[in-house]
């Protein structure tokens, strides 16, 4: 390359990225700021429900609340992550600033009175909103506003989390299944950095996590190694998040066309759910599957935290956990699946370690960060996300987990907007870039469509019976059988 053309690619790198910091820098900040506020706002909203336990009976009422919020003020809004991812791929009427308040005080409301909740879907959707008016406010073209609204994902995981290279790589890898388009990287970066940074200034403190096996082997003086068996046995249970992703997401997509057949009427579907999770609350006799699932006063009760220091064994937690979630989240309450995913994974790693004879934190933390992977198809995202909040003693054991349960998940996902770029499998064949939520109107969700294999199976399965052995147990001749051919 010429020297003349050489600088002069320089020069206008330069001026792209000068233009990119201006823009980013308070963008990301303001992101950042805002999940600050919202981290603030449900701590306090989680510590008045544990003071005040009767709020539970009024969550059917809160349902209504952030029903009719939605319906009178929400309009484009309601479409959530779904809408974000959507105007990436093909901008049209842009992301709503008011997303970012409604959003915050719909989840602040759902944690209030005991929905099971996350808030991933709070920051992301608060990150491309507020992303989207300074796109508007600059005036960028739809290439600038994509590779804005992709770092405005990124600002808000990163700092909701505190988890900034995570961030980054999410916000490139969960648009399109097998694809990622580099355009946005530094961009990403930079906004998930800053991100991170502003809200910390705030002085919002992340939960801390330890996963001891190993740990030692990172010092200096030894070498890292793995273990076969143990290799294995990460294998197995990879498999096994693999398809707890896919139930979860299935199970999810599924209840909320019920509700919509059941109650037509959008703003009183959450009360139905509120309905359902306060009698399964009282089912069950425990209140451990509300809210995060983080942390809880009471010490018998099952958390996040719990399932990383505990010697004990949990068979079925993380499928109450699933099923109080996906009724709050498919009912119409508003916030994230990815933190209740946390709590589902870590408790079914928790459950695997016990039979595979395997250390419990370690599969705590493995199922912490493979469930989300398979859920949303992000597999470097959360190997990265494994690494930052773990360490990097165990990253190939993240890594192996991650890949696989991504791999065994199918092509479903908690986000019906992203495409697929390559198939998982080269003997799936798909059209180029189709939308999750086309393949399930077009061929049915995954439990449908297993439902079909079965019932096709059990049809060509149908025979006419063997009659039984003789005695002698010579097998009686069949008359109207044709006779064999000849060799």
């Amino acid at each position: 390359m010429p020297l003349r053309s050489f600088i002069h690619d320089l020069i206008l790198q330069l001026r792209a990225a000068l233009k990119w910091l201006v823009i980013i820098l308070p963008m990301a900040t303001v992101v950042g700021s805002a999940c600050a506020l919202f981290l603030w706002s449900l701590d306090r909203a989680t510590e008045t429900r544990f003071e005040h336990p009767w709020l539970l009976f009024l969550l059917p009422v809160a349902g209504v609340a952030v029903g009719f919020l939605y319906h009178w003020l929400g309009k484009s809004a309601e479409g959530g992550n779904n809408l974000i991812m959507e105007e990436i791929h093909q901008p049209g009427g842009g992301v709503p600033l008011r997303m970012a308040p409604l959003i915050l005080v719909a989840t602040v409301i759902t944690h209030l009175f005991g929905g099971s909740a996350g808030r991933e879907g709070t920051a992301v959707q608060m990150g491309g909103s507020i992303a989207g008016s300074f796109g508007r406010l600059f005036r960028l073209d739809r290439a600038g506003v994509r590779i804005l609204l992709m770092a405005g994902i990124a600002a808000g995981f990163g700092a909701v989390f505190g988890t900034p290279l995570a961030g980054a790589v999410f916000a490139l890898e969960v648009l399109t299944i097998g694809q990622m388009r580099y355009e946005s990287l530094l961009a990403c970066l930079l906004a998930a950095v800053v991100g991170d940074w502003s809200c910390q200034t705030w002085g919002i403190a992340h939960t801390p996590y330890s996963v001891a096996y190993m740990s030692a082997e990172m010092v200096p003086t030894h070498h890292f190694h793995l273990e076969a068996l143990l290799l294995v046995k990460v294998a197995l249970a990879a498999v096994a998040f693999g398809f707890a992703s896919a139930l979860f997401a299935e199970v999810s997509h599924s209840l909320s066309a019920v509700f919509k057949r059941v109650c037509p009427y959008a703003p009183l579907r959450p009360a139905l759910g509120g309905v359902i999770v306060v009698g399964l609350v009282y089912v069950l006799g425990t209140t451990q599957y509300l809210g995060l699932g983080v942390t809880s006063p009471d010490p018998q009760h099952v958390t996040i935290v719990s399932l990383f220091s505990s010697q004990e064994t949990y068979a079925w937690v993380w499928l109450w956990k699933l099923v109080f979630t996906a009724v709050t989240l498919s009912a119409g309450f508003k916030g994230g699946e990815v933190t209740p995913l946390f709590f589902i994974g870590a408790a079914l790693g928790n459950a695997l370690a016990g039979v595979l004879g395997a250390p419990l934190d370690l599969f705590a933390a493995l199922g912490f960060v493979a469930i989300f992977a398979g859920a949303t198809n992000t597999p470097l995202a959360c190997t990265l996300m494994g690494i930052e909040l773990f360490g990097a003693a165990n990253g190939v054991y993240f890594a192996v987990a991650c890949f696989l349960a991504y791999m065994c998940s199918g092509h479903s996902s908690i986000y019906l907007a992203q495409r697929v770029g390559v198939p998982k499998s080269g003997h799936i064949s798909l059209p180029p870039h189709v939308s999750l939520k086309h393949l399930r109107e077009t061929n049915g969700s995954l439990l449908e469509r297993l439902s079909r294999q079965i019932l096709i199976r059990s049809h060509k399965s149908v025979v006419h019976p063997v009659e039984k052995m003789d005695e002698e147990g010579a097998q009686p001749e069949q008359k109207n059988d044709p006779p064999a051919p000849k060799a």
